[in-house]
């Protein structure tokens, strides 16, 4: 589990990307290769200062490694796109440590508080004249899952700290 400390050393990289990569993805159904690349990059450049141990951090790259492959093979059958696929894999690292419980209630909690907050936002005209090409708004049957992939990374090192 991260520190405190490390939670916040996280945060600060983590939030602007992960804000750049909800946006893109309610833009246009797409989350940039270079948001990913970003996110997967701040793990191996700031995650030994936010555990208490090499191992830890070592892990961290392990679930990154067991997180794309089963993101993939969920991406294979039609679950989510490729970049939702990528782009959680590259924050899963982050969570090296967190007790399945945790995990158990923030994932769900956050894939159906961002469900809620998109549609109730889609059905709000100032937001929607503000922003009529994002894409999510029109796409039926599609969910922008970067925008709850966000929100889990964000809220847990939020709480962590």
């Amino acid at each position: 589990m991260i520190t405190s400390t490390g939670a916040l050393i996280l945060l600060v990289p983590v939030l602007p990307i992960a804000i750049w990569a909800a946006v893109s993805d309610m833009q246009r159904m797409k989350i940039p290769n270079k948001s990913v690349l970003a996110m997967a990059a701040v793990w191996p450049l700031l995650g030994w200062l936010a555990v208490p141990t090499w191992g830890a951090w070592f892990w961290g790259f392990a679930i990154m490694a067991i997180a794309l492959v089963a993101l993939y093979l969920l991406y294979t059958t039609g679950t989510f796109g490729a970049g939702d696929a990528k782009y959680g894999a590259a924050i899963s690292g982050i969570f090296v440590g967190t007790p399945l419980t945790t995990l158990l209630f923030l994932i769900p909690a956050c894939m159906i508080g961002a469900l809620i907050l998109h549609r109730i936002a889609r059905g709000i005209p100032a937001v929607r004249s503000r922003t009529p090409e994002w894409l999510s708004w029109e796409k039926k049957g599609y969910f922008p899952f970067g925008l709850a992939l966000s929100a889990m990374v964000v809220f847990y090192l939020i709480a962590a700290i």
